[in-house]
């Protein structure tokens, strides 16, 4: 059973039968953390994630999107956060941020990550810090060439 919230004149839902993934991929394509994204990549994401989907309660258009990677039990990392141009500034973004918040299953996770460039505000808002020690992350970015250590 999808997991619902209305806010704000808006619907947040994590239903992925609402997710209308032309604007999605529209919107990700020109973000500056997933330019030229194929569709099917973002399909794919969103089947192996909580993806939620904003939509005015007028007439269901979607106007924005975020995705949870999450095991369930301890970890989560919050993805593809937007809210598009038009709607932005009018509290539809902590709205979304509230309804992830409030997700049975996202309920007593020991970490959450994200990564962002110009969103530092609104996610301190909900609880977000910077690392306490950043010493301890690491990361394998795509650029990054990797081959692994011969079988032993």
């Amino acid at each position: 059973m999808p997991h619902e919230m209305r806010k704000n004149g808006c619907l947040i839902s994590d239903d992925p039968a609402r997710l209308d993934f032309n604007v999605i991929h529209a919107f990700l394509t020109t973000g500056y953390w997933s330019p030229g994204i194929s569709m099917e990549l973002v399909r794919r994401a969103a089947s192996n994630s909580i993806a939620f989907g904003v939509y005015l309660e007028s007439d269901l258009a979607q106007i924005g999107y975020a995705r949870v990677v999450t095991d369930r039990a301890t970890f989560a990392y919050l993805a593809d956060v937007f809210i598009l141009e038009p709607y932005r500034g009018k509290g539809h973004a902590d709205d979304l941020m509230h309804a992830i918040n409030a997700h049975p299953d996202l309920q007593g996770l020991r970490r959450w990550m994200l990564m962002t460039r110009d969103a530092h505000a609104l996610y301190a808002r909900h609880g977000f810090t910077p690392l306490r020690d950043p010493t301890r992350a690491m990361e394998r970015h795509a650029a990054t060439t990797f081959t692994p250590p011969a079988a032993r």
